[in-house]
């Protein structure tokens, strides 16, 4: 039993998704930070401030801060969009460029040369 999670542990496709969380958890603090400290500082000048989490309405007693969910949002687009351009569209490209193209069936026969096989079948009966 301890073999056979040994040979789990060990298998490739975890190793390769150990790996990848961990890269993307690095790329995700870089990609953060650069959206922290430069796309946000250019929103600073701006409208003033680095970010919007101050921005709230008040409704009675109770503070609604969508200022934080519009930060939170700008670092998702921001992220999304690294890896969408760094990541996805240069794997897409590598990939195509590996890919074999696949072989075409042969081509059988078509619907209507199988209506005539039946029809002349069922003459000859």
């Amino acid at each position: 039993m301890l073999k056979d999670f040994k040979d789990f542990l060990l298998r490739g496709n975890l190793i390769e998704l150990a790996v990848a969380f961990v890269m993307a958890a690095a790329f995700g603090a870089v990609v953060t930070s650069f959206t922290e400290n430069v796309i946000m500082q250019i929103v600073a000048l701006i409208f003033g401030q680095p970010n919007f989490d101050s921005l709230a309405i008040v409704i009675g007693d109770t503070p609604i801060l969508y200022g934080a969910f519009l930060t939170a949002l700008v670092n998702f687009v921001f992220i999304a969009a690294a890896i969408f351009f760094f990541v996805v569209k240069p794997y897409e490209a590598y990939k195509a460029k590996t890919e074999e193209p696949a072989e075409e069936a042969p081509a059988g026969p078509s619907e209507i040369d199988l209506l005539i096989e039946i029809r002349d079948s069922l003459r000859a009966r």
